[in-house]
């Protein structure tokens, strides 16, 4: 699909610089997105059109869907998209991607940064149609976002496990990934390295679905 315009429907606020933007369906006939997948959102920054890929973070991404973006102040588009209001326009194009939910009954998400998005929506699908039983989440950031509904999450039956960027993921995902898990990876370069090498030693024999969001990001100092 081209980049199609979309209204944002609802922004909120879901972490330190961080927001869930709400977006309508694009007209395009036979348009579906699944939890997972991933589009590109375009937006006229200055002079100039910039675009970017954000994971959808809705279980449901009927008659609308989410994304969820953290605002980089240096940034060229996320502050835009941070500053937009309802009834905005932003260009939509995909859906992307391979690492996606297709009805797996047991699954376990492990999700660096922003990778927590497509965790939150993938494990309310889960919850919903699955048990929430059936569903854990292992999320590593300093500045978590989406803290409600991984807590509803948790307090439902998942198992939810956020720890701080700079912990080992070797014990959480031991404790959580069984044979029969579908297991989701989101995150950036090192993110993935390190839950797949995880995954490895934890004796994981399974195909985890992986989506990497590319080179780490720099950091202060």
């Amino acid at each position: 699909m081209e980049g199609t315009e979309v209204m944002v429907e609802d922004m909120l606020d879901v972490g330190s610089e961080t927001v869930a933007i709400e977006l309508s369906k694009p007209e395009a006939d036979g348009w579906e997105i699944t939890p997972g997948q991933f589009v590109q959102v375009g937006a006229s920054v200055g002079d100039s059109f910039v675009a970017r890929h954000y994971t959808v973070s809705s279980p449901y991404p009927d008659g609308s869907f989410e994304i969820t973006v953290g605002v980089d102040p240096e940034g060229e588009l996320s502050p835009v998209l941070a500053d937009l209001d309802e009834g905005d326009y932003v260009s939509v194009d995909g859906p992307f991607g391979r690492a996606y939910y297709e009805d797996e009954e047991d699954v376990v998400v492990l999700a660096g940064g922003p990778g927590v998005g497509p965790a939150v929506g993938i494990g309310e699908r889960v919850a919903v149609e699955h048990g929430a039983e059936n569903v854990a989440v292992v999320y590593k950031d300093d500045k978590p976002a989406h803290a409600e509904r991984l807590g509803t999450l948790d307090d439902e039956g998942a198992t939810v496990e956020i720890l701080e960027a700079d912990s080992p993921l070797g014990t959480a995902v031991a404790d959580t990934v069984g044979e029969a898990s579908q297991v989701f990876v989101y995150g950036f370069n090192g993110f993935v390295k390190e839950a797949t090498e995880a995954l490895e030693k934890a004796g994981y024999d399974g195909e985890p679905k992986v989506e990497n969001f590319g080179p780490d990001p720099p950091t202060d100092g």
